[in-house]
C-alpha cells in the first residue's frame, strides 16, 4: 500500500502532511522546527518512516515563469541530501501558490500571526500533497 508524505522545506521551519489512506487527499501533520542541516535531513527521514511513507514529496519553489526562485538552490541542496540518506524514494513537486493559500485558508479562520506560524507550514504541505495526489491519480 503507497503512503506519502510531503515536506513543505523552509528557512525556519518545515511543514508535514500524510495522504490519507487511499491516497486521494492529504492531511497536515505537523511543523517541524529546523535545528541544523544534518539534524533535519535526519529527522524528517525519521518521520517519514514513522508515518510508513513509501513516497517522500517536497515541495520545489521556482517562480511564475518557471525559473529558479531565490529559495531554489538552498531546497534543492537539502532534497538532495534527503535522498542521498534515503531508501525512500523522494520526489519534487511545484509547490507555487501553496504557501499563500495556506496563509488565506488561515487568515479566513481568524488565526493570528502567531498562531499562523506553528499551522502554516504544515497546511503548505498538504497542498502540495494535494497537487501530487491529483496528477498521479489523474495519470492512473
Amino acid at each position: 500500500m503507497e503512503r506519502y508524505v510531503a515536506f513543505d522545506i523552509g528557512d525556519k521551519r518545515i511543514g508535514v502532511a500524510v495522504s490519507d489512506p487511499f491516497n486521494t487527499y492529504a492531511l497536515p501533520s505537523q511543523t517541524y522546527w529546523r535545528k541544523g542541516f544534518k539534524q533535519d535531513v535526519e529527522a524528517l527521514l525519521k518521520i517519514a518512516a514513522e508515518k510508513g511513507a513509501t513516497t517522500i514529496v517536497c515541495g520545489l519553489p521556482v517562480n511564475f515563469d518557471d525559473s529558479n526562485a531565490l529559495q531554489t538552490q538552498k531546497t534543492e541542496r537539502f532534497i538532495e541530501a534527503l535522498k542521498a540518506a534515503s531508501v525512500i524514494p523522494v520526489v519534487c513537486e511545484d509547490e507555487r501558490f501553496t504557501t499563500m493559500m495556506a496563509h488565506d485558508v488561515l487568515i479566513s479562520e481568524g488565526y493570528s500571526r502567531e498562531k499562523r506560524k506553528n499551522y502554516v507550514d504544515a497546511l503548505a504541505a498538504a497542498n502540495i500533497l494535494d497537487g501530487y495526489l491529483d496528477r498521479i491519480n489523474k495519470n492512473k
